[in-house]
């Protein structure tokens, strides 16, 4: 037996809060009678509608995939540009990204059709950590980057890097290659944060996303979690 907004926000509808208002509001129905009671019990054997549509609850599936670049996160684009469901065909669920990357950016995205997982991790409360590779214009030295690890005041408010590492210098490009570690997911968060240093990101990789790495995994290929990982990642978001 499970909680009816929580069976409806794993069915990736919407959010276990919006699933509330919606049960509220008198949208959805158990067996045919409406459902205005918040935390009602149901099981497997009940029929239920969203807004009249019938609830399918699908197979819950984790994906670790590997974004290329000039690719949106969406599922579709009105301007018939690339997006990750070019790459995603073989798998025969209705899934979706958790959280976004800039067209322009590569790396690691957790792809579900979990929707109640999906919401946790992008939750900002539950401090899930992105690692990115920045290739960044110019010598970047480590007094400089280790101002991200104390904190700056952005337009948006304060944000500060959990690590930061100096990977490389091309001297010959005059180009830096740096670690950010952030456990937000703000718009163009790690993009700003080198903004604030005098420097420019000209090329970013999320290496990880809540301890999955790309390590191995070529960019527009993906791989199934283990079941270690989906675990670890409920124990993170604490929904187990």
């Amino acid at each position: 037996m499970e909680r009816l907004q929580k069976v409806i926000a794993q069915a990736g509808i919407c959010s276990r809060r919006k699933a509330e208002e919606l049960i509220l509001a008198g949208k959805v129905t158990i067996n045919g009678e409406v459902c205005t009671t918040l935390g009602t019990k149901i099981s497997e054997e009940d029929k239920i509608t969203v807004n009249g549509e019938p609830l399918i609850l699908e197979t819950k599936v984790y994906y670790l995939f590997n974004k290329p670049k000039n690719c949106l996160t969406t599922s579709s684009d009105d301007r018939g540009r690339p997006t990750i469901m070019n790459y995603l065909k073989d798998i025969e669920y209705r899934v979706f990204a958790v959280g976004r990357l800039d067209f322009d950016t590569t790396g690691a995205l957790l792809i579900t059709n979990d929707g109640d997982l999906a919401n946790k991790l992008m939750h900002p409360r539950y401090e899930i950590q992105k690692e990115y590779l920045a290739k960044c214009l110019g010598n970047i030295k480590e007094e400089s980057l280790k101002k991200l690890e104390k904190g700056i005041t952005l337009e948006d408010g304060f944000v500060k890097a959990i690590k930061t590492k100096i990977i490389n210098y091309d001297k010959i490009n005059n180009t830096t290659e740096v670690l950010i570690v952030v456990s937000e997911g703000r718009y163009h968060m790690v993009k700003r944060m080198v903004e604030y240093l005098g420097s420019e990101v000209i090329a970013l990789k999320r290496l990880s996303f809540a301890n999955l790495s790309i390590e191995n995994l070529r960019p527009g290929s993906y791989r199934k979690l283990r079941i270690e990982e989906i675990d670890q990642l409920k124990k993170v978001s604490k929904i187990m």
